[in-house]
């Protein structure tokens, strides 16, 4: 099978492996394959140039593919991460009383960054926090959120 390989794969055919490579690429929308198919055009290139034996084209498609790989990790991939969910909080978050907190009652306090995906949250307090006071969380009790005074 390697010998019929390398006597009746040509240049093109690795420039078309390439194409198809890319063309797959434009269904998934990774951009994984792109790289996989670039490498491929450019054996095919090489081999076009050249006249490199078989071996040689799959080492060089193997290397310009992990140099590819390596390349999209280490600089193209898309790094934003998510700040939603149930860990995006910071106990030391600070916002502004809305409502009034009586002492071991409920206020509202709006939040400078989302706490638990929201900025608005309903708070107690263990002391009076008129409205307009800055505040930052002490401690998170289920939906309640126990806020103090800076």
């Amino acid at each position: 099978m390697l010998e019929f390989l390398s006597q009746n794969l040509l240049w093109w055919h690795w420039i078309i492996f390439g194409i198809l490579l890319i063309t797959v690429e434009i269904f998934i929308g990774t951009f994984f394959m792109l790289g996989l198919g670039l490498a491929a055009i450019l054996v095919g290139t090489v081999d076009g140039l050249l006249s490199i034996s078989l071996e040689m084209e799959l080492t060089l498609w193997m290397i310009l593919s992990l140099i590819a790989i390596f390349i999209w990790f280490k600089y193209l991939r898309d790094k934003t991460e998510e700040k939603s969910g149930q860990s995006d909080y910071a106990i030391a978050s600070e916002g502004i009383v809305e409502e009034s907190i009586a002492a071991n009652g409920r206020g509202k306090v709006k939040f400078d960054i989302p706490v638990l995906g929201n900025t608005k949250w309903h708070a107690t307090a263990k002391a009076d926090i008129p409205t307009g006071s800055r505040v930052k969380i002490v401690q998170i009790k289920g939906q309640l959120i126990e806020v103090e005074v800076i």
